[in-house]
C-alpha cells in the first residue's frame, strides 16, 4: 500500500492478516475483505492512496478529511457479565441517512459485527431518534467477558469499492461479580482487607467505592486509607487507618483479567460504634532494649500483628519470620492474650502497631485491628550544665533520607510542625541542625544552655501523617547548688523544680550523668523514711526525709529536666552528749557526797556507841574503882577501811589503869553491826584487882 506520488507506506512480500506501520494498518477482516485502517486522522492525510496485490489487482482511494464538532470524544461503557450493554453513537449531519455499521477491534484485525446485511445476532442498532437524528443506539445482549474491547460506530459509503467512515470509538468494559462479602469494623479502629487473586498475580488489582456516579477511587484521597499489593501472592491489601461512619458502603475489590475485562468481589462494609474499641496503648523502649506488646484476641481466631509504614501502608510482621519478634500466648476463658516481644530495639522498630483477629470469607480475608500501640524508642538522656552546649543525635532509617527532618521540643505534629529553630525562644543563632546522609543521622546543637532549654526532644520525619519515632531528654543542671547540714534524727524537706508532665526525680549519685543510669533514685531507695509530695500549680515537688542518719550524707540530684545539685551533710548532735556527760558527772558527785555524808553519820554513831560502852563498863565495876575509871582516857585509830581498833591508854601509865582492847569489824551487809572483844588476861587482871 502506498500514497500516490509518494513513498510506499506498507510493503511486505509475506502474507499477514494484520500489518502495522505507524498509524496505518492493512488487514483482512472476517469477511475476507482487505481493509485499510488509519488512526488519528489529520489534514496531512488528505490525498490519493492505492492498494494492490502484486500481479493480481489494485485499487485507488481518494481520502478527504473534514472538521466536525462530533465524534471526537471516546465513550466508555461498563456492564456486568450477562447483562445488556447499551451505548449511543453520533454521526455528522451529512451522514445521518447512510447505513450504520459497527466494528470491533480484535487482537489481530478489525471485524465487522453489524451492518444492514450482516448481524452477529446479539447486536442491534436503532436510529429511531426523532429528537436527535444524529444519534443512533447500539445494544449488545447477554454480554460475556469476550465482548469487552474497543468498538467503532460508522457509516457505509458505496463508491467504486466499499469504504467506511469511522465516527467514534466506544470502550466497552465487562466486569464479572464473583461473590459478595460483609465486613464489620469498629469506629476509630483500623481494618485490613485482603483481596486475594492468586491466579492473577501480575494483573492489575483495584478497589473502588460505588456511588450514583459509578465506582470511584476518590474516597481514598482523605489520607486515612492506603493500598499495597503483594504481587508474589496475588493479594491487594487495603488498610483503613481510622474507620469513620462515612467509610461504610459498597466496595468492589477486583482484578483486571485483560484491558477491558475484570472480575471483582462486592464488599459490604459496616462500621459499628463500640466503646471498647479501639484500645490505645503507649509503649516505650530504650535503644537496644526489649519491650513486650500484648493483645487480647477472641479464641480460635488467627492473630495478626501489623506495623504502619512511612508510605502509609501496613506491613505484616510475623514472629515466625522476624527473629526480633517472639510470640507468647496465655489462654483465658473467652479471650487469649497474645504477646509479642521485640528485642534489641532499633530506630526502625518505632512507630504505630496494630494487632487484631482474622476472619476469612470465600473470596476475601479481613482483619479487624482493634488494638493500637504507639511504640517510642528512647535514647540516653543528654545531661549538661547551664552555659554549656548540648548535641542531640537523631539516627533514622535510610528509607527516610529524602524526607525532611525536624527536632521538636515537646511533641511533633505534621499538622503543626515545630522545627528546631522554633523550639527555644532565645536567639536563633544558638540553634543549628546538621544532617549526615551517609551515616543516616541528623544532629541538633544548642549553645549557651539555659533552664528553659531543658525538656523532652523528639526526632521526627515529616511525612503526610504524624511520625514521632525517637526521643531523648535534655537535662540542664542549674548553677545554683543547695547545701544542707542536719543532725542525726532530724527531718529535712527539699524542694525541686519540674514542669507539668515531667517525670519527677530525686537521685543519689556522684554525677548527674551517672544518676541517669546507675544512681539510687527515689523509686529504688525503698526506704519508708523517704517520701514525695507534689505541688504542680507551683511547679515544684518536695522530697521529705525523716529520722536522718549519718549514712544519708551525700550528693543528690533533684528535679525533672531542670536539675539542682543538693549537698546533704548529716552530723551527730554533741550537745546531747555533753548534757548526758554532765548528768553522769552530777550523778556521780551526788553519790559521792551521799556516801561521804553517810560515812560521817556512821562515824558519829560509832563514837556514841563507844561512850555508852565505857559508861556501862564503869557501872559494872566495883564502886571503889569509879575514880580510876573516870580518869581513864581513850584513843581510837583507823587501821583499814574495814575495821577500827580501840586502844587503851599508854601502858606506861599508872599500874592502876584498866586496859582493854576493843575491835569493830565492818560487815558487808550493814555498817552498823560491830563486835567487841576483851582480852581474857585483862579481864582476869581486873577481877584480881
Amino acid at each position: 500500500m502506498g500514497k500516490l506520488q509518494d513513498r510506499p507506506i506498507i510493503k511486505n512480500r509475506k502474507h499477514h492478516r494484520w500489518i502495522n506501520e505507524g498509524r496505518f494498518t492493512l488487514f483482512c477482516n472476517n469477511l475476507a475483505s482487505l481493509v485499510l485502517y488509519i488512526k488519528e486522522l489529520n489534514k496531512q492525510d488528505v490525498g490519493k492512496y492505492w492498494i494492490r496485490v502484486q500481479g493480481k489487482w489494485s485499487v485507488e482511494i481518494t481520502l478527504s478529511v473534514k472538521e466536525d464538532s462530533c465524534c471526537k470524544v471516546p465513550t466508555s461503557v461498563m456492564v456486568n457479565n450477562g447483562e445488556t450493554a447499551s451505548f449511543n453513537c453520533e454521526s455528522s449531519q451529512s451522514q445521518i441517512n447512510n447505513h450504520k455499521i459497527i466494528l470491533k477491534k480484535a487482537k489481530d484485525y478489525i471485524e465487522l459485527i453489524y451492518n444492514s446485511w450482516y448481524n452477529e445476532g446479539r447486536v442491534s442498532v436503532s436510529d429511531d431518534r426523532p429528537d436527535q437524528k444524529k444519534l443512533f443506539s447500539v445494544r449488545i445482549t447477554a454480554v460475556t467477558p469476550e465482548d469487552g474491547g474497543v468498538y467503532f460506530c460508522g457509516v457505509q459509503f458505496y463508491r467504486n469499492s466499499h469504504s467506511y467512515s469511522i465516527i467514534i470509538d466506544v470502550h466497552l468494559f465487562v466486569i464479572t461479580e464473583v461473590g459478595v462479602s460483609t465486613v464489620i469494623g469498629y469506629s476509630g479502629a483500623a481494618l485490613m482487607i485482603k483481596c486475594e487473586h492468586p491466579q492473577h498475580k501480575t494483573n492489575t488489582k483495584y478497589i473502588c467505592k460505588e456511588s450514583s456516579a459509578g465506582c470511584s477511587e476518590e474516597w481514598m484521597k482523605n489520607g486515612d486509607v492506603s493500598v499495597d499489593e503483594d504481587s508474589r501472592a496475588g493479594v491487594l491489601m487495603v488498610f483503613f487507618r481510622e474507620l469513620k461512619a462515612a467509610d461504610a458502603g459498597t466496595y468492589r475489590c477486583g482484578v483486571k483479567d485483560s484491558e477491558y475485562t475484570e472480575r471483582f468481589t462486592q464488599l459490604q462494609l459496616k462500621v459499628r460504634h463500640d466503646g471498647k474499641y479501639p484500645k490505645v496503648m503507649n509503649e516505650s523502649v530504650h535503644l537496644g532494649g526489649e519491650v513486650k506488646i500484648s493483645c487480647q484476641i477472641i479464641e480460635e481466631q488467627k492473630v495478626y500483628f501489623y506495623k504502619e509504614e512511612y508510605n502509609q501502608s501496613c506491613q505484616i510482621r510475623r514472629a515466625s519470620e522476624d527473629p526480633q519478634l517472639t510470640p507468647a500466648e496465655s489462654v483465658g476463658s473467652e479471650e487469649r492474650v497474645f504477646t509479642v516481644i521485640i528485642s534489641n530495639a532499633s530506630v526502625r522498630d518505632a512507630g504505630v502497631y496494630w494487632c487484631g483477629a482474622e476472619t476469612r470469607d470465600t473470596h476475601l480475608t479481613f482483619i479487624s485491628l482493634t488494638t493500637k500501640i504507639q511504640l517510642s524508642v528512647i535514647m540516653s538522656p543528654v545531661v549538661r550544665r547551664e552555659g554549656e552546649s548540648a548535641q542531640i543525635f537523631c539516627p533514622y532509617d535510610s528509607i527516610y533520607q529524602s524526607k525532611s527532618k525536624s527536632l521538636c521540643k515537646g511533641k511533633c505534629s505534621t499538622r503543626d510542625t515545630r522545627p528546631l529553630d522554633e523550639t527555644v525562644r532565645e536567639e536563633k543563632e544558638r540553634l543549628t541542625l546538621h544532617e549526615d546522609v551517609t551515616a543516616s543521622v541528623f544532629t541538633g546543637t544548642i549553645t549557651g544552655l539555659t533552664a528553659e532549654d531543658a525538656g523532652k526532644y523528639w526526632c521526627a520525619v515529616t511525612l503526610d501523617r504524624e511520625l514521632n519515632y525517637l526521643y531523648t531528654h535534655l537535662m540542664v543542671i542549674i548553677k545554683q547548688e543547695l547545701s544542707l547540714t542536719k543532725y542525726e534524727g532530724d527531718d529535712v524537706s527539699i524542694q525541686c523544680r519540674h514542669h507539668d508532665g515531667d517525670q519527677k526525680s530525686f537521685c543519689r549519685a556522684h554525677e548527674a550523668s551517672t544518676c541517669v543510669k546507675d544512681g539510687d533514685s527515689l523509686e529504688t531507695i525503698r526506704d519508708a523514711r523517704f517520701s514525695i509530695s507534689d505541688e504542680a500549680s507551683a511547679g515544684v515537688f518536695t522530697v521529705n526525709i525523716t529520722d536522718l542518719r549519718a549514712d544519708d550524707s551525700g550528693v543528690y540530684w533533684c528535679g525533672a529536666h531542670v536539675i539542682t545539685k543538693v549537698n546533704l551533710r548529716v552530723i551527730k548532735d554533741f550537745s546531747l552528749i555533753i548534757i548526758i556527760i554532765i548528768i553522769i558527772i552530777t550523778g556521780v558527785c551526788v553519790i559521792v557526797l551521799l556516801a561521804v555524808g553517810f560515812r560521817l553519820i556512821v562515824c558519829k554513831l560509832r563514837r556514841k556507841s563507844t561512850a555508852d560502852f565505857f559508861f556501862q563498863l564503869e557501872n559494872t565495876s566495883t564502886p571503889d574503882k569509879k575514880k580510876r575509871v573516870k580518869n581513864t582516857t581513850s584513843s581510837v585509830s583507823r587501821r583499814d577501811p574495814g575495821s577500827a581498833e580501840m586502844i587503851s591508854p599508854d601502858e606506861e601509865s599508872s599500874d592502876e589503869l584498866l586496859y582493854a582492847s576493843v575491835t569493830f569489824q565492818k560487815e558487808q551487809e550493814s555498817l552498823s553491826e560491830a563486835g567487841v572483844t576483851f582480852r581474857n588476861s585483862q579481864l582476869k587482871a581486873t577481877e584480881s584487882s
